[in-house]
């Protein structure tokens, strides 16, 4: 992680989870980290729990990845405070378990996981990809994807969620292809489930294997680290004793 020190990254989805674990892994390497969310003040929470020195290195910016004018404006905040980005973490993802694909008057749930999951992904990756080459930076995109995205699993009212996650392993693969020649490296990390607040509180899930946000993390820091010739496309991680 050396060669990184001193470069920015963004993180999306940092409030909390995989996101809030990342970008506190990040200023710790020594990178600049810009924690993008709805709630920054969750994200300027987190400087508490950091050393000063890391602490300084991490900034909250507000962005809404169902938006593209937020995710724009969110980008162009960071190119003019920051200098741009080195290396994004694909991260802000959303379930609604409260419906089914055929829940009547589901509309605006379904478009909510479609615009955060894929559509915010796919924005959020063109501009940091527009920040690297208008500054020949040999960046990172780093896409937080799931096992879902590989296999369908009938886990009750997921609705559309495994279907983003397909999405978010074809667009892996067609951002790879888009960019071989540009020194971007694209990858995806797609783990079993993770304890987070995106996992229901109560019993449904009291016996259920879980990685910790700490893992994906791990698996971040791996990838980014490895020399400029070698790209980790895809990496798979479920906990011991996981079903699926």
């Amino acid at each position: 992680m050396d060669r990184w020190i001193g470069k920015v990254a963004i993180v999306t989805g940092a409030s909390s989870g995989i996101g809030a674990t990342a970008v506190q892994a990040l200023a710790r390497a020594g990178m600049i980290v810009a924690g993008l969310a709805r709630r920054t003040e969750r994200v300027e929470e987190l400087k508490k729990h950091l050393p000063p020195e890391a602490a300084n290195r991490v900034h909250a910016i507000r962005c809404d990845v169902t938006s593209e004018e937020s995710i724009v404006n969110a980008f162009g905040t960071v190119d003019r405070q920051l200098g741009g980005v080195d290396v994004l973490i694909n991260n802000a993802g959303v379930s609604k378990l409260t419906c089914t694909l055929l829940t009547p008057g589901n509309g605006e749930d379904l478009r909510t996981v479609m615009d955060t999951n894929v559509m915010g992904l796919v924005l959020c990756s063109r501009e940091a990809f527009q920040s690297m080459k208008r500054r020949q930076v040999a960046g990172h995109i780093v896409n937080i994807n799931s096992i879902l995205g590989h296999k369908y699993i009938g886990f009750p009212n997921l609705n559309i969620y495994g279907a983003s996650k397909y999405a978010v392993t074809a667009i892996t693969e067609t951002l790879r292809n888009d960019l071989r020649n540009e020194g971007t490296k694209v990858k995806s990390i797609s783990p079993g489930i993770v304890r987070t607040e995106m996992v229901p509180e109560g019993k449904q899930f009291e016996n259920t294997p879980m990685l910790e946000a700490d893992d994906i993390v791990g698996a971040i820091l791996y990838a980014l680290g490895t020399p400029p010739h070698v790209q980790v496309h895809e990496v798979i991680i479920k906990p011991v004793g996981e079903l699926a």
